[in-house]
């Protein structure tokens, strides 16, 4: 494995296919008007796992824990770990009844090692830490492609026939209303689309059945669930390798929202500066990421199915209960020594998923506003309460009438925000968007009930969506309506709008300059 001990770093330009994470190149004048984590460059400073781990470590924030049970300790202590303000990393090891030496990992995004994940600094803030994956990632990423290698350490172990046993690794129940053990959570799948060829890599929960069967849940309308349908429709059985213990990166990108036709292996290559190194699936053929920790091949057979979940989902509900899905046959497991379980359980917002989301998601936000041609939006954040979907909040100097409300609608019905969203708030730039305090208090002040509120109709929602009437859940209609609030000051008036009672942000400085340091503790 020659490349296996390099440091990659993905700001540099590159060559190779140039797909910025938002879609086309973004218009003149569309930087971040004060420049906020956006000079920046990030390095990626792991490849794998097992080196992210390494500098988790080095910075102190990891805890190992051992003999913690499956059946419930996982998961309490994910809970915990999740509504726990700059809680560590646990590793739990020793796990009863699992293979010997294998591992789970939860709780890898918080402290400073969320910074380290997306390749910043530690000193850098959640917004700042945002605008910088926007500016380097979401904007003028080059994407590079995987380059194809004969083995890697995944293939230290190779189970088939009689040998496959999902069951042995330490996959948790990680809800205690869960219908059986989730071994996908911090995973994602990767499947080939059948006619235009092009490799998907998305995050899709996976629930152990047996030994060699799994239960999966794609949500209607993700690229993952189109490519399923159209395998189904021709009954034809869909290839599919889902990796279970990757590199959080690539665990991130597997679930946030990539361009439809670009994959999200040229992406990861794009963001490390060098490809991504995969192995041809003996089964498949599908691309395996060549350092994962733990990968299984299969294949969804057309009208396969048994009964999946319930499963606590991001919402913070069991909002689709038990219902057949299809049916993951698992032909080869493949696992490094001593493997290591990547866990991202979603749990009541705000938690950790909500965390990496609110930063990912907020820079993918305000590119797709800016690529829309909307101009002047100052800032954008997705919120960690509403699991960085459900609300919005969108900062706009304000240009012309309709403004707000243009940027509004826009970033309801963007490809960030389009799904299962809510509520978007939109706000004079003097609104820190990512305070929720703030933009309650605009809401509270500078709207009005009967003119500020616009409602959008029939959207696309999800299954998981938990007011959908179950009258309309029994024959699928799952949409829903979203309410773009402009929550500036009115434009035609704005000027006559009462003075702010509140220091400017230089006059903010110089205060804590002056006597910042009387709040020490």
């Amino acid at each position: 494995m020659a490349k296996q001990d390099h440091q990659p770093g993905g700001s540099a330009p590159l060559d190779g296919m140039s797909t910025p994470l938002g879609g086309a190149s973004p218009p003149a004048g569309a930087s971040s008007p004060l420049g906020i984590g956006s000079n920046t460059a990030p390095h990626l400073v792991y490849h794998d796992l097992r080196k992210w781990l390494e500098e988790a470590q080095r910075l102190g924030e990891v805890k190992t824990v051992k003999g913690l049970s499956w059946q419930k300790d996982i998961g309490m202590l994910s809970e915990m770990a999740a509504h726990t303000d700059n809680a560590p990393c646990f590793v739990m090891e020793d796990v009863p009844g699992t293979l010997p030496g294998s591992r789970v990992l939860i709780n890898f995004f918080d402290g400073k090692r969320k910074n380290m994940t997306l390749g910043f600094p530690a000193e850098l803030s959640k917004v700042e830490l945002s605008e910088g994956f926007r500016t380097h990632y979401a904007a003028n990423l080059k994407c590079i492609p995987p380059e194809y290698v004969e083995t890697g350490p995944v293939m230290q172990n190779v189970l088939t026939g009689d040998k496959i046993d999902i069951t042995k690794f330490p996959a948790p129940q990680w809800h205690a209303k869960d219908g059986g053990r989730y071994i996908g959570t911090g995973c994602y799948s990767i499947i080939r689309e059948p006619d235009e060829g092009w490799i998907n890599c998305g995050t899709y929960r996976l629930m152990i059945h047996d030994a060699t069967s799994c239960g999966m849940y794609i949500s209607p309308g993700k690229h993952g669930r189109q490519m399923r349908d159209k395998y189904k429709a021709r009954g034809l059985p869909m290839p599919i390798a889902v990796v279970l213990g990757g590199d959080p990166m690539s665990f991130l990108m597997g679930c946030n929202e990539v361009p439809y036709g670009t994959s999200e292996l040229d992406v990861i290559g794009g963001m490390r500066g060098c490809p991504v190194e995969v192995i041809k699936g003996p089964v498949t053929g599908l691309p395996l990421p060549a350092n994962a920790e733990i990968v299984i091949e299969g294949f969804i057979e057309p009208g396969k199915e048994r009964i999946e979940g319930p499963f606590g989902e991001w919402t913070g509900y069991y909002a689709t209960g038990a219902a057949t899905e299809p049916e993951l046959d698992i032909k080869a497991i493949y696992h490094r020594n001593e493997p290591i379980l990547l866990g991202c359980v979603p749990e009541r917002p705000p938690d950790e998923i909500c965390r990496y989301r609110a930063i990912v998601r907020s820079a993918l936000l305000r590119e797709n506003i800016l690529k829309a041609g909307v101009p002047a939006v100052t800032a954008a954040w997705a919120h960690e309460v509403g699991n960085a979907r459900l609300l919005l909040a969108v900062a706009v100097n304000q240009r012309y009438p309709g403004h707000a409300k243009q940027a509004g609608h826009i970033a309801a019905m963007c490809h960030v925000g389009a799904y299962c969203g809510r509520y978007v708030i939109v706000v004079d730039d003097d609104i820190d968007v990512s305070n929720l305090e703030e933009v309650l208090w605009a809401l509270l002040t500078r709207s009005d009930p009967a003119t500020s509120i616009h409602v959008i109709r029939g959207a696309w929602s999800t299954p998981l969506d938990p007011r959908i009437e179950p009258e309309r859940r029994a024959v699928g209609d799952y949409t829903n309506s979203r309410a773009v609030i402009d929550a500036c000051r009115p434009y035609h008036w704005r000027d006559k709008f009462p003075a702010v009672n509140a220091p400017s942000p230089e006059d903010r400085r110089l205060a804590q300059e002056k006597f910042g340091h009387l709040f020490a503790s």
